[in-house]
């Protein structure tokens, strides 16, 4: 079985002309800012002790979350990556981040240490 999407149950239509549709998360219109509840955490699991500041709980297209990644990359002066759902940026960056997403209306907690 090469094909394992999730298609809710169906197994098999015998109508020649029936084409499943699928709720794709790319789809899904990108919320504003002050409908996200974003958190920030300090991550140093299976780094090799090196810090990572993780933004978590974005919803929306990929694209916007690759951008806001971009852009927090580059006003913290470090590199990072957008990876499954979540922004990482390289060092310990908390309140800087913080800052940046409260001035762009982003509701925003800190989470753990």
């Amino acid at each position: 079985m090469k094909n394992k999407k999730n298609k809710g149950g169906i197994v098999y239509s015998t109508n020649p002309d029936f084409n499943f549709e699928t709720e794709d998360e790319e789809d899904q219109a990108t919320p504003i800012p002050n409908h996200q509840n974003l958190r920030i955490m300090l991550d140093k699991k299976s780094r090799g002790g090196k810090k990572v500041t993780l933004i978590t709980g974005f919803t929306g297209k990929n694209e916007d979350l690759k951008s806001l990644g971009n852009f927090l990359k580059t006003k913290c002066g470090v590199g990072g990556t957008v990876k499954e759902g979540e922004i990482l940026i390289q060092g310990d960056f908390r309140d800087r981040v913080l800052n940046l997403l409260v001035e762009m209306g982003y509701n925003v907690k800190k989470a753990g240490g």
